[in-house]
């Protein structure tokens, strides 16, 4: 089955937040992305419940930058407050992922249509994402293009191991899991000449249970579209 994609992603300023940071409104990001911030860059190139995004590995080619910012978000009480955002600036990678049938969607297994999947995630990659794209936060706009895994130099292909700590890795949502649970992962990433691998999330050893939670039902017709339908859309238009 074809399902992978590699494609450049890149942006002027990138937050990928770091939890522990965030008390009392301020954020800092991690020196490099998250699982779950790559997850969601392939999920606006392309997404649909039939199918799950997994980000296999990443290469760092810009050399870490940061730069603070004195931001006003809002506040529920109303108004606005002062909070310091650390950002990482000049930001670039190349990502590749591929995608699985989501096993915990059995009402759509008709929607498992090998190769079309692929075919418009193809198209959408080379138009720049179906959505727009975010480097951790809205207000962090990044761009994406097809590209090799291996082009171009990077900062860090020269250095030998670089480890990052205990790090947020993703969450695991009841649509892919099965479960009526919303749990958060973490991990140790290590990069490795400029290339981090990353588990798969079942992989991952550090659970944080977070709430109760269900996953959405769709009905076929009304709020969901088969992959058949959007391809023959996109192959009218192209002609």
């Amino acid at each position: 089955m074809r399902n992978n994609i590699v494609f450049r992603l890149t942006g002027r300023y990138a937050l990928f937040t770091d939890p522990l940071t965030r008390v009392g409104g301020e954020k800092c990001s991690y020196h490099i992305p998250t699982y779950e911030a790559l997850k969601g860059v392939a999920k606006s190139i392309y997404w649909k419940p039939t199918i799950v995004w997994i980000i296999d590995r990443v290469r760092v080619m810009h050399p870490f930058r940061t730069q603070t910012k004195g931001v006003k978000p809002l506040v529920f009480s109303g108004g606005n407050s002062l909070s310091i955002y650390t950002y990482l600036a000049d930001v670039e990678y190349i990502v590749e992922a591929h995608f699985e049938w989501n096993q915990h969607r059995p009402e759509l297994a008709h929607d498992r249509i090998d190769g079309k999947h692929f075919e418009i995630a193809r198209r959408s990659l080379e138009k720049g994402g179906r959505q727009d794209i975010f480097l951790g936060t809205r207000d962090c706009q990044g761009y994406v293009e097809p590209c090799g895994f291996d082009d171009g130099a990077g900062a860090y292909d020269t250095l030998d191991e670089l480890g990052f700590g205990l790090m947020f890795h993703g969450f695991d949502y009841p649509d892919e899991t099965g479960d009526n649970a919303l749990r958060a992962r973490f991990w140790q990433p290590v990069m490795r000449r400029g290339t981090i691998v990353f588990p798969r999330p079942e992989e991952c050893r550090v659970i944080k249970p977070l709430r109760m939670m269900t996953a959405k039902a769709f009905d076929n017709g009304r709020d969901f579209r088969g992959v058949q339908e959007e391809l023959y859309e996109l192959d009218t238009e192209a002609v």
